[in-house]
């Protein structure tokens, strides 16, 4: 072991009984850390994933509401589940939770081991980890960004948090740190969260003074805590063009399916074509789809940005006539609002929503 994973493992040691107590003290009240239910905890953490705390309680709440247990996850059809998932984005999170739920139910009980978790679709390390520990007690360490900011800082390590050797020493740097206590071992993968998120931040200057690791913190002794983490620079998104349409017909609006497979799969959409359509194209375009422009309504342009694609949507807003492929869905309002439409589309689909009501 390098003298860098030493000081780091020491270090997360000195730390864990202040870390423990700033913990019971300050942590925000969540509600999957009011729990200690496998399924529960699991669903939190692939929410979390790529997704802000403020944002996924609201729906935390609400899937849980709707789908209470692992069988009811099993067992609901996919277009409400993905009705359920609207919002949150990378959709095949949803998907791997079903996948799973289906394997826990013919497993019979929820695997409570680091291995049998890392079993089922969806679930790596860090999942592995988060639940292993704050369902089931299990000393296993639980590694995201907020983590690698801690133990970044407080070893003063300058490798690169996205290098695999990087984070494997980090997670066994927690592991060796982590308390012998059950009722400690079940948060304390949370405690180093909670501080990697609310006080050693990654936007602007670490809060030292609220620190526990302050007096031990090597990054702020030496001054580089603020430089830290060191993290590769992300590879430029890909930027695609698309021209969208919303399509009205008699009181309702033209949806179709994306393919099974790829970003986005199996949501509806407007129906849209690549490249940027001049009104000449555009009327084509909806031509070559079997319709007749009937009135010409507006402009509605959009901007979409995932991880690795950025989507530039210039839309058209078109009254027409004629069935449209055979494939497509014409809908109302509350047709519309029961199906699972992707945020990428939400100007749209606010948009087709108001001009739906205004023909009532």
């Amino acid at each position: 072991m390098s003298e860098l994973n030493l000081t780091m493992e020491k270090l997360l040691t000195d730390l864990r009984e202040p870390l423990l107590h700033w913990y019971r003290q300050n942590a925000r009240d969540l509600p999957w850390r009011r729990t200690r239910d496998p399924y529960a905890i699991w669903v939190s953490e692939i929410m979390l994933q790529q997704t802000r705390v403020a944002a996924v309680v609201g729906y935390y709440t609400r899937f849980l509401e709707a789908l209470p247990t692992v069988e009811a996850l099993a067992s609901v059809p996919e277009e409400q589940l993905m009705k359920l998932w609207e919002g949150l984005g990378y959709y095949s999170r949803a998907r791997n939770l079903q996948k799973a739920a289906k394997q826990i139910v013919e497993l019979g009980a929820f695997p409570d081991t680091p291995a049998g978790l890392r079993a089922l679709p969806g679930i790596g390390d860090y999942t592995a980890g988060a639940v292993a520990s704050a369902a089931f007690g299990r000393r296993e360490p639980a590694v995201d960004g907020n983590v690698l900011r801690v133990t970044s800082r407080i070893a003063d390590d300058h490798g690169d948090i996205t290098s695999p050797a990087v984070k494997r020493a980090a997670a066994e740097a927690v592991r060796a740190a982590m308390p012998v206590a059950e009722a400690d071992v079940r948060v304390f993968n949370q405690a180093l969260m909670e501080l990697g998120a609310t006080v050693c931040a990654p936007a602007g200057e670490p809060a030292c003074m609220l620190c526990p690791a302050a007096e031990l913190c090597l990054g702020r002794q030496r001054g580089t805590a603020a430089q830290l983490p060191v993290k590769a620079a992300k590879k430029p998104r890909r930027v695609e063009e698309k021209t969208v349409f919303l399509l009205l017909r008699q009181g309702r609006v033209a949806l179709r399916k994306r393919p099974a497979e790829g970003l986005l799969a199996g949501l509806w959409e407007f129906p849209n074509v690549e490249g940027v359509l001049d009104e000449a194209a555009a009327g084509m375009a909806a031509e070559a789809w079997g319709l007749t422009v009937k009135n010409w309504r507006s402009r509605l342009n959009a901007k979409h940005i995932f991880t690795h694609v950025e989507w530039r949507m210039s839309g058209y807003i078109l009254e027409v006539a004629g069935q449209g492929p055979a494939d497509w869905a014409w809908l109302d309002a509350a047709e519309l609002g029961q199906r699972a439409v992707p945020s990428a589309f939400e100007r749209y689909y606010a948009q087709a929503l108001t001009l739906l009501e205004e023909t009532k």
